[in-house]
């Protein structure tokens, strides 16, 4: 009887954990979106740079459009460092699921902490991401 009551339990405690799995996928996703966007910023850092290479002192416009793309970089590694920070706390946040069912611990108001941590942590993220792109298309403008 104990060992069906214990299978149960570990039965539960996967259920609980399959939604923040979940969540880990969507992070992993707008992670990889991120990075895309990171390679895109330096690639056309590398094009103005070689297009400026003999030039003794950049023109305002392309010294301009540098500071737009190191803002932007700078925005986007602040969301891969805080979409990153959420998948750990994500990660933590099962780790204690299983660890508590193992050693029969109330683990709610941890795992509550962990899981506001982490949504704060991704709004966090999610405002960079949404800053970085403004910063991308108001370069558009400016380029007219």
């Amino acid at each position: 009887m104990q060992d069906t009551l214990q299978a149960a339990d570990m039965a539960h405690v996967i259920q609980l954990s399959v939604a923040p799995v979940f969540l880990l996928s969507g992070i992993g996703a707008l992670l990889s979106v991120l990075s895309a966007r990171v390679g895109r910023v330096v690639d056309r850092s590398r094009h103005i740079e070689h297009l400026c290479e003999e030039a003794a002192e950049l023109p305002p416009q392309m010294r301009r459009e540098f500071e737009i793309l190191s803002r932007r970089a700078r925005m986007a590694n602040w969301a891969i460092s805080l979409c990153t920070s959420c998948a750990l706390l994500i990660c933590t946040l099962i780790v204690v699921l299983f660890v508590g069912a193992f050693l029969s611990l109330d683990v709610s108001a941890i795992i509550a902490l962990l899981f506001i941590a982490a949504m704060s942590v991704l709004i966090l993220a999610l405002m960079c991401f949404l800053k970085e792109i403004h910063l991308a298309i108001a370069s558009l403008r400016i380029r007219r």
